[in-house]
């Protein structure tokens, strides 16, 4: 599974982006898909992440109620929607996937994607 991100950007305190993941494969369905962030000086953290049917999902106490995550499989894309940024979201974002379960994402993602830088920032 390879794993192309995109929609970062420079954004206002308080403003919105929504960023996108592209994963190749005809297996990308069987994969849990979450997104992690890393900020300047600081360790690559888990922000969110969906289950196969984009039904289950987990997120970070830091971005509950302003970030939601969702997928379609269909169109073989896993969406992040940020919203009410704050200037701490700023950090390199990564897409990743994992074949086997929640904690095993959150851990170690079977595959990563090259990230996408976002600025909260007045």
């Amino acid at each position: 599974v390879q794993l192309q991100a995109s929609g970062g950007g420079l954004v206002q305190p308080g403003g919105s982006l929504r960023l996108s993941c592209a994963p190749s494969g005809r297996t990308f369905r069987t994969y849990l898909m979450g997104w992690f962030r890393q900020a300047p000086g600081k360790e690559r953290e888990f922000v969110a992440a969906i289950g196969w049917s984009g039904v289950v999902t987990s997120y970070a106490d830091s971005v509950k109620g302003r970030f939601t995550i969702s997928r379609d499989n269909a169109k073989n894309t896993v969406s992040l929607q940020m919203n009410s940024l704050k200037p701490e979201d700023t950090a390199v974002y990564y897409c990743a996937a994992d074949g086997n379960g929640l904690g095993s994402l959150r851990e170690s993602p079977d595959y990563w994607g090259q990230g996408t830088q976002v600025t909260v920032s007045s």
